[in-house]
């Protein structure tokens, strides 16, 4: 049996996912995260991507738009605004979160905004173009 680290994903109604995890691939602000058990402990914030874990024996696929992620050698915890499983995700939730990071670059105020709406907008669009 291959090493592990308790992984939890909570959004603020609730723990959307938890177990234990061989690795994690989280969408960094500062770019994309492979985390293994006995990583260095690390806080980040989240930029829309897809969080990719990788559990005893199954694979989760989830869009995150924005949160933070905790790193603990034994431990990582994932805080999202919302989180989809991409084998759930329909058509009609994709364009809503599209139409939404496109009103979001447009009133986008400062470059970390127009980023982070850009990021999210390029990710939905692979999403649907997926579908």
């Amino acid at each position: 049996m291959a090493e592990t680290f308790k992984f939890e994903l909570v959004s603020p109604e609730r723990i959307l996912m938890s177990g234990n995890a061989e690795q994690v691939l989280i969408p960094g602000a500062e770019g994309d995260m492979t985390i293994l058990p006995g990583h260095a402990p690390v806080v980040s914030t989240l930029r829309p991507g897809v969080l990719d874990v990788g559990l005893e024996g199954s694979r989760a696929r989830l869009f995150v738009k924005s949160g933070f992620v905790e790193v603990e050698p034994d431990r990582v915890t994932v805080l999202a605004h919302k989180a989809y499983d991409l084998a759930e995700l329909a058509s009609a939730t994709i364009a809503d979160e599209l139409a939404g990071a496109e009103a979001e670059l447009a009133e986008a105020k400062d470059d970390t905004a127009r980023f982070l709406a850009s990021e999210a907008i390029g990710v939905l669009t692979r999403l649907k173009a997926a579908q």
